[in-house]
C-alpha cells in the first residue's frame, strides 16, 4: 500500500504531491531523498527501492523528472515500481511528452488521473483506453471552455462499461468500418566494449507493441517461430499465461489502440552491427583523437541515424576536430558530438583531431567513453522472428501488418 506519490523537478523541488491514504506524509522525506541523490551524483544513481529511517522509497527517474511514492508498511517492491512506471507511461500519453512545464500547465489532469489510477494506495485503474473515456485529454478546445465556463475538469459524467466488464482494460464493444491490427518489434541493444576492443557485455531488450483497430471482442493468438531465445519475459495483462507457459504463445484480448504486448531480453549476443574504435594518445600537454566506425556485421538492411558522442575531460581547454564524413559539433556541455548518418560505400568514416590540456598537465589521465547510436529498419538483430497471428470473433477478414525495428540503447566502447 503506497502512502504518498511525490513528482520531483531535476532541482529536487516538489512540482506534485499525491496523499493516497489517512496518514500524511511529510515533504521532508523528499529533502531527504535529494540529500541521497546529491551524495550519489544524480537520482539516476540511486537505487529503484531505498530504505529512509522513516520509509520505504520507490523511485524511478523520466525525461529529468523523479516519481517519488513512499510507504510504511512491507509491500512487493515491483508492485510500486511497475505502478510508477505506468504512472510515467500515461502521462506521457496524455500530456505527449514528459517535462516540468507540461507537468505544472495540466497539474488538474494529473491529480484527476492519479485519482483514478490508485485507490486508498492500491493500483485501481491504470489502463489508457479505459482512462482517456474518463479523463478527456488536454487539448486547446477545452482550455478554451474552462476558461470560459470557470470548470477546470475533465472528468466525464458517466462511468466507462469496461470498469465492471470482465475485459477491463478494452472499450465497451467498440465498432470498426475496416478491421486492422499492426504488430512491431521494437529493440535496443545494450553494448559494453572494453578498451581492448573486447566485448563485455551485448545483449537486447525488446518489446512486442500492438496497435488494435477491431471491431467486438477479438480473440487473439500470436506466435514466434523460435521463442527459446527469450529471456525475462513480461505481459501486458491481457495475456493468457498458461498457453504461455505450455505452448510459448501468446493467447490475448487486446486492449483498443495502441499498447505494449510485452517486453523481453535476449542475452549472449556474439556481435554488434558496427564497430567504433578509438585511439587517443597523449603528451607534451595535447591529445591526439582518432575515431573509425564501420559495419562490423551486415544485417542486409541499411544502418542510418548514426552518431558518436563523447565527454571531454574537465581537464580540456579547447578541441579541434574534423571528420571525412558526417559533421562534429561540440555542443555547450563540452560533449563532443560526430553525426554520421549513414556509412558511405565508398570510404570508412572517420574523425581526429587534437585537444588541448589545461596548463601544466602534460597528458591526460582520465580517457572519456564513446557512446554511439543508430537504427536499423525493418530487422530484429536479436533474430526473433513472427511466425503467424491468427484472429477469431471478427465479422470479416482484418488486415495484418508487421514491422520490425533496431536501435542502440547503452552502446558504450570505453577508451
Amino acid at each position: 500500500m503506497l502512502q504518498c506519490i511525490f513528482l520531483l523537478s531535476d532541482s529536487g523541488e516538489v512540482m506534485l504531491e499525491k496523499q493516497l491514504t489517512g496518514q500524511r506524509v511529510d515533504r521532508s522525506i523528499c529533502v531527504w531523498f535529494w540529500e541521497q541523490a546529491i551524495s550519489k551524483g544524480h537520482s539516476s544513481k540511486l537505487q529503484p527501492v531505498i530504505a529512509s529511517p522513516t520509509h520505504y522509497l520507490f523511485q524511478i527517474l523520466r525525461e529529468g523528472i523523479t516519481f517519488l511514492a513512499c510507504t510504511q508498511v512491507e509491500m512487493p517492491p515491483l508492485m510500486g515500481i511497475e505502478f510508477l512506471c505506468r504512472v510515467a507511461d500515461v502521462l506521457t500519453d496524455y500530456l505527449g511528452s514528459l517535462n516540468e512545464d507540461l507537468i505544472k500547465d495540466n497539474f488538474v489532469i494529473v491529480y484527476e488521473l492519479l485519482d483514478e489510477m490508485i485507490d486508498n494506495g492500491f493500483p485501481l485503474t491504470t489502463e489508457p483506453n479505459i482512462l482517456r473515456e474518463m479523463i478527456a485529454p488536454p487539448n486547446l478546445v477545452n482550455k478554451m471552455l474552462s476558461v470560459v465556463t470557470g470548470n477546470s475538469s475533465n472528468m466525464s459524467d458517466t462511468l466507462p462499461g469496461a470498469t465492471s466488464s470482465l475485459i477491463p482494460w478494452r472499450t465497451t464493444d467498440p465498432k470498426y468500418a475496416h478491421n486492422e491490427v499492426y504488430v512491431d518489434l521494437v529493440e535496443e541493444i545494450d553494448t559494453i566494449i572494453n578498451r581492448d576492443g573486447v566485448m563485455v557485455k551485448c545483449e537486447m531488450y525488446g518489446e512486442v507493441q500492438v496497435n488494435s483497430h477491431l471491431s467486438g471482442v477479438p480473440d487473439l493468438t500470436l506466435s514466434f517461430s523460435n521463442p527459446s531465445i527469450l529471456d525475462d519475459v513480461r505481459f501486458h495483462p491481457c495475456v493468457r499465461f498458461r498457453p504461455w507457459e505450455s505452448q510459448q504463445i501468446l493467447s490475448f484480448v487486446p486492449p483498443d489502440g495502441q499498447f505494449k504486448l510485452m517486453s523481453y531480453r535476449v542475452r549472449k549476443l556474439k556481435s554488434t552491427p558496427i564497430y567504433v574504435k578509438p585511439q587517443l594518445t597523449s603528451d607534451a600537454g595535447t591529445c591526439r583523437v582518432s575515431v573509425m566506425v564501420g559495419i562490423r556485421n551486415d544485417p542486409g538492411k541499411t544502418i542510418d541515424s548514426i552518431t558518436v558522442q563523447f565527454q571531454l575531460p574537465p581537464c580540456i581547454l579547447s578541441a579541434d576536430l574534423t571528420s571525412n564524413h558526417g559533421t562534429v559539433n561540440i555542443l555547450a556541455n563540452k560533449i563532443c558530438s560526430w553525426s554520421i548518418g549513414r556509412i558511405p560505400k565508398d570510404k570508412t568514416p572517420s574523425m581526429s583531431g587534437t585537444l588541448v590540456l589545461e596548463t601544466g598537465l602534460e597528458r591526460l589521465h582520465v580517457f572519456p567513453t564513446f557512446q554511439a547510436s543508430f537504427r536499423i529498419m525493418g530487422v530484429a538483430l536479436s533474430g526473433l522472428q513472427i511466425d503467424k497471428l491468427d484472429l477469431r470473433n471478427l465479422p470479416n477478414r482484418p488486415y495484418k501488418g508487421f514491422r520490425a525495428l533496431t536501435k542502440a540503447g547503452q552502446f558504450e566502447v570505453r577508451s
